[in-house]
């Protein structure tokens, strides 16, 4: 399909806003979340404008229709990351359906400045809500406990409910440094509090850490934010008190864990794989628990992408692999 003019409009105007954000406006945002400082907020911004290009959008929207009949989308929104409900926004807006958009407690500074600038040339407003009562349909991030609770409640009407998910890496032992130290941008980024960003590596059995710490020292400023270095000094508490063994570089500690693949933050975890073979098959069984896999070598995993990629996702790159578009153009079929 072609995007509408006014949709058109509406990304323009936010990719030229994301350009100049008000000082207030990212000193509101700074103040109400520690966790969205300027260097986040501005990696988060530049993301977008490159992706609201008319050429991306295009691309993206050819496969679609549009729904003829508009309905009532709820957007129940997460607020880990800057701007990380933007995309389902964007997708209801783009289907033709009417946002409902219920903002997270994290993230409604930079949220409310999109939705005002994105309001300013849309033909139906985005509406932000307090509570869901009047949506035909509903799309819900949150945590594995808050999905259940979003299941039972919207059992009724069309849904996506996502739940925790993260992401990892398959290491050969044979990269290079350059290649180690672009992993640590999926480590790192936004302080490790995303679904894309790395919590847990595969490794050969007999992996020698030393080049991985080596790569990863120039992160090492991580640790001068207080939420983070509080984090660090806590888990890194529990381990010592608790004789558990790990590794340390004094910003990142690396712990061995063959059940999990969620870390705490400022921790890595990691587990020895003996061929390629079973970690392929280890990453099949685990699919429903990863968003992305970084690796250099071809691992047939669909959400695969290189060292240093997991947080450039396109707009086709859909959260949990479900394609929020299809879903909305199927609306018009259920809801009569």
């Amino acid at each position: 399909m072609n995007p509408k003019p006014d949709f058109l409009n509406a990304c323009k105007a936010l990719s030229e806003a994301l350009q100049h954000i008000p000082e207030p406006i990212l000193n509101q945002a700074r103040q109400h979340n520690p966790w969205f400082e300027e260097a986040n907020i501005n990696r988060a911004s530049e993301a977008w404008i490159a992706t609201l290009d008319p050429a991306q959008l295009q691309k993206w929207l050819q496969p679609y229709t549009r729904n003829n009949s508009p309905k009532k989308v709820a957007i129940i929104m997460a607020g880990n990351l800057p701007w990380v409900g933007l995309h389902d926004l964007l997708c209801v807006l783009a289907s033709g359906n009417e946002a409902l958009c219920k903002l997270s407690s994290d993230d409604t500074i930079l949220m409310k400045y999109a939705i005002e600038v994105m309001n300013r040339e849309l033909e139906h407003p985005i509406t932000c809500i307090e509570r869901v009562n009047s949506a035909d349909a509903v799309i819900a991030t949150g945590s594995n406990n808050s999905a259940k609770i979003f299941e039972t409640y919207f059992s009724k009407i069309p849904n996506i409910i996502r739940k925790n998910r993260t992401s990892v890496a398959v290491l050969t032992g044979h990269e290079t440094p350059v290649e180690l130290e672009k992993m640590g941008s999926d480590i790192f980024s936004y302080f490790g509090l995303g679904c894309r960003n790395i919590s847990k590596i595969f490794v050969p059995e007999g992996y020698e850490f030393t080049h991985f710490f080596e790569a990863i020292f120039p992160y090492g400023n991580i640790v001068n934010h207080h939420k983070y270095a509080n984090n660090y000094d806590y888990n890194k508490a529990i381990y010592l008190l608790g004789s558990e063994k790990f590794l340390d570089n004094n910003f990142l500690m690396v712990r061995e864990d063959t059940k999990s693949l969620h870390s705490p933050l400022s921790v890595l975890f990691y587990e020895t794989y003996p061929d390629l073979q079973s970690i392929k098959n280890l990453l099949v069984q685990l699919d429903e628990e990863i968003q992305c896999v970084a690796s250099k070598i071809n691992l047939e995993f669909p959400r695969q992408v290189g060292l240093g990629e997991t947080q450039q996702p396109q707009l086709w790159d859909y959260a949990d692999g479900v394609d929020t578009m299809a879903f909305l153009n199927s609306l018009d079929n259920i809801i009569k």
